[in-house]
């Protein structure tokens, strides 16, 4: 694989400026068509010039208003599963949610809230074996979401950003949303009692979340506690920790706010 440093890039851009044509540059440097084409289109949207369409901006970098109860549903389903990716053969990062192809609402959801969040840009659907991969590519993901980071989640420290917080705190419920759909679900239990010689069936729906972070799972219950939901920690390993959701009216709550995957 050939490497071009920066006298080379700024040698193709002076030619580009003054006329010469992408065919021209690449004959003259030994550089591929595409690369100087990419180098092109890189340089004329640093200066607003992208013919055609204008320069995805973020709410970050350029004061961009942001969808925030949006934003809130897509970092829980990010730090519950999905991932921000970047190798050599490509140009802007991706963030990847992956959704099983029983819960279409939810795949049309998180298609949702990546556009809104990020209005320049298109989402993806990707086809896997019994799941979608819901992608989004961005070369503001990292700017938006500050947590990732080599290595699996659990093994590093996640904290939001100051402003991030204020998002959650203000959207509390997208967020709790976000990450029961990644890694958390809905379930009923049953038991049968007899009454007056009657066989009564009763039924318990609760909430759970599991995952491996600690970090995370602190995420979730500070919600938990800012919207009133009662939890409890269940079946800790070491290599995981579940979150139930089991009271009455908290279920109550939750089946209010978030409801089952679909």
């Amino acid at each position: 694989m050939n490497f071009h440093g920066t006298e080379v890039r700024q040698r193709a851009l002076s030619l580009l400026r003054g006329g010469a044509t992408n065919a021209d540059v690449a004959r003259e440097l030994n550089v591929p068509k595409g690369t100087i084409g990419y180098w092109k289109h890189v340089d004329r949207a640093t200066r607003g010039e992208c013919p055609g369409r204008h320069s995805p901006k973020c709410p970050l970098c350029d004061g961009r208003e942001l969808d925030e109860a949006a934003y809130a549903y897509l970092l829980g389903l990010y730090l519950g599963d999905g991932h921000i990716i970047k190798n050599r053969a490509m140009r802007v990062p991706s963030l990847s949610i992956t959704c099983a192809n029983s819960w279409p609402v939810l795949i049309r959801e998180c298609v949702r809230a990546m556009e809104s969040v990020l209005p320049d840009n298109s989402a993806c659907r990707v086809q896997r074996q019994g799941c979608q991969e819901v992608k989004i590519t961005s070369q503001h993901l990292w700017c938006l979401f500050p947590q990732h980071g080599p290595g699996k989640k659990h093994e590093r420290r996640i904290a939001l950003e100051p402003w991030q917080q204020a998002i959650v705190d203000a959207h509390p419920w997208a967020f709790i949303r976000g990450l029961i759909h990644s890694d958390g679900c809905r379930i009923v239990n049953w038991t049968e009692k007899i009454i007056g010689g009657r066989v009564k069936r009763y039924e318990y729906p609760r909430y759970f979340f599991t995952n491996s972070s600690p970090d995370i799972i602190g995420l979730l219950t500070a919600a938990l506690d800012h919207v009133g939901v009662e939890w409890k920690a269940t079946n800790q390993s070491r290599t995981a920790q579940n979150i139930s959701v089991a009271r009455k009216a908290s279920v109550a709550l939750m089946d209010l706010h978030v409801g089952p995957k679909r």
